[in-house]
């Protein structure tokens, strides 16, 4: 293995030689791609075979359902013995990683996530590999640019490839995976950020095509045409998925946090989490899992085959099955959420889908059993599933390419769009973050697409150049504040308590009469003349938050003073646009 090092590290020295920059992104994109391709293929192949062990013919056809709460006690097991007993999760914190920590992610995060969501999702739990997928890809895109000797941008940047090439090899679908990167991950995207992503998306892509067997891949064929006669049904699938989609956020994030306040105990909190898992699949069977097994039911027209472990399966007719289908879109967001509450690692993309795949075709056999209309069940299904991703994620390009890919087609395209822009046009009108972002995003400590507040969020108070002002303390006289001015050029004055705590300003202006009547001056008080500061601002303090304070107080210049209270600068809004612009002028081009 050491010799194996040595030989890649030379490796590495030529390469720097002999290529230039772009040329040696390329050759790291390609590596990110390739690692996490096989780390999705891997992860895919892992769960997939524990299924089938567990779906396997057994004397008991309800053995199955003890599996989830074992695999909720493995992962705990797994986080407490190795992990620290926490585990951060999903898109959240590779953004938080971009905007906080210099594109950095840990190494450990190139193996937790596949581990943990393999024993989560493989063993029943109702969430989807995804997210588990884009944190391991991150992290092997950061690691890998670490490695590499790539700086902040460049780390950024094979995040991004890594996310997409993980995408790309769970799906098939390297535009997604492409789109699906800019989309969330790259706030700031540059046309040539596009050829380094789209290497590493067709690498994990082709290790996907190349390893992963056809049962293993998430596909359909279409089997009717799209029809421009069925486009009002479309638009009002487009409303069902907003709505669907506010009411998933809402749900999952209510019962996630109800779960986990259950106890402060993980081992119980898992075992009470798996019993309520058990008795919500008891009775609805296709929340076990990821689900894909029965979207594929609904996308290839045998929905009756959803209910095939339903115990009342028998007394299923056409409104019945609409019913069923009805309840299991509207539990998959509590089953999601006690999974992850339960201890589960997990995400919300594959859950998101199978809401959609039921709901579009809740909304086309609603329509049918009216026996005034024949809408495609099957495409509708599809098309719902885009509507729901684009609402619970915001990603609407991803989901309508996403569908588009897996199907083989660009046929579904006119309804695809339209279902996604209004589910996202609705959900955006509610809530201006997704679930997943939203605490972070009003925090500062993620970057949006506002392009402002993610520069000032690079920026910290402690890194400014601080205007030093003199000080004078609250108890000496103006006699003593006019020989502080004849020795300084400032017209405005620290005031200090004998303890050296800031109590306030004192500006010259104000002063200008009294100072020129020298009658008293030695009797004067500096109290009397001290008035408060219009705001007061920290070292810690996130720069957008002191860009706010000088806007409202209308002030070019706030005191900084320390967790003591002790005054330590000025800060100048001049000295904050100087520092503005040299970060937005460093925002060129990668590779100019």
């Amino acid at each position: 293995m050491k010799k194996v090092v040595e030989l890649y590290k030379f490796l590495l020295s030529y390469l720097r030689q002999r290529l230039n920059r772009l040329q040696y992104m390329m050759f790291v994109a390609v590596i990110t791609g390739l690692i996490a391709g096989l780390a999705a293929v891997l992860l895919k192949t892992f769960v997939h075979f524990l299924q089938e062990w567990i779906n396997r013919p057994v004397k008991n056809d309800y053995i199955y359902l003890l599996f989830p709460i074992i695999g909720l006690l493995i992962v705990v097991l797994l986080k407490k013995r190795f992990f620290h007993g926490y585990i951060e999760k999903g898109v959240a914190m590779v953004l938080r990683s971009i905007a906080g920590k210099s594109s950095f992610i840990p190494l450990s995060d190139t193996y937790k996530h596949m581990l943990t969501s393999a024993f989560t999702v493989g063993l029943g739990g109702s969430a989807g590999l995804e997210a588990p997928i884009v944190s391991t890809g991150a992290a092997i895109g950061s690691n890998t640019g670490r490695i590499h000797g790539m700086e902040y941008r460049e780390r950024t940047l094979l995040i991004a490839c890594g996310a997409a090439a993980g995408i790309a090899a769970v799906f098939n679908a390297p535009i997604a995976g492409v789109i699906f990167a800019i989309e969330i991950l790259l706030t700031e995207t540059i046309v040539s950020y596009f050829i380094p992503l789209m290497i590493a998306a067709v690498t994990g892509a082709l290790c996907s095509r190349i390893i992963l067997q056809e049962s293993i891949l998430f596909n359909f064929r279409l089997r009717e045409a799209f029809d421009y006669y069925n486009v009002p049904f479309y638009i009002l699938l487009g409303f069902a998925s907003g709505f669907v989609s506010l009411y998933y956020a809402r749900v999952f994030k209510s019962t996630e946090k109800k779960i986990v306040g259950i106890t402060q105990r993980p081992y119980q909190r898992a075992i009470v989490a798996g019993v309520f898992l058990v008795l919500l699949m008891a009775v609805f069977p296709p929340l076990f899992g990821e689900g894909y097994n029965t979207i594929s039911l609904l996308a290839n027209g045998n929905p009756q085959g959803v209910v095939e472990k339903f115990i009342g399966r028998e007394y299923i007719n056409e409104w019945g099955l609409l019913l069923f289908a009805g309840a299991i879109f509207l539990l998959k967001p509590v089953a999601a959420g006690i999974t992850l509450g339960g201890g589960g690692n997990g995400g919300n993309f594959a859950p998101s889908l199978f809401v959609g795949a039921y709901l579009g075709f809740f909304v086309s056999r609603l329509a049918n059993n009216t026996k005034w209309l024949t809408l495609p069940e099957a495409n509708f299904s599809l098309v719902g599933m885009a509507g729901v991703l684009s609402g619970v994620m915001y990603c609407p390009l991803t989901a309508i390419f996403l569908i588009a890919e897996i199907t083989n087609g660009y046929e579904l395209f006119i309804p695809l769009m339209l279902v996604s822009a209004i589910s996202f046009f609705i959900v955006k009108h509610f809530e201006p973050y997704s679930m997943e972002t939203k605490q972070l995003a009003m925090e500062g400590s993620i970057f949006t697409h506002r392009k402002e507040d993610n520069i000032l969020s690079q920026l910290r108070v402690a890194d400014f150049r601080l205007e030093q002002y003199a000080t004078i303390r609250n108890d000496q006289s103006l006699a003593d504040l006019v020989n502080l001015i004849s020795s300084v050029n400032k017209n405005l004055f620290a005031v200090t308590d004998k303890d050296n705590r800031f109590v306030g300003i004192v500006d010259l202006n104000d002063l200008k009469g009294r100072l020129f009547d020298p009658s008293g001056l030695a009797q004067a008080k500096i109290q009397t003349y001290v008035k408060k500061a219009p705001a007061v601002i920290t070292p810690e303090e996130p720069m957008k938050k002191v860009m706010e304070k000088m806007d409202i107080t209308q002030s070019w210049y706030l005191p900084v003073v320390n967790s003591e209270k002790e005054f330590i600068g000025f800060l100048s809004k001049a000295i904050i646009f100087e520092k503005y612009r040299e970060a937005l002028a460093n925002q060129a081009d990668l590779y100019t």
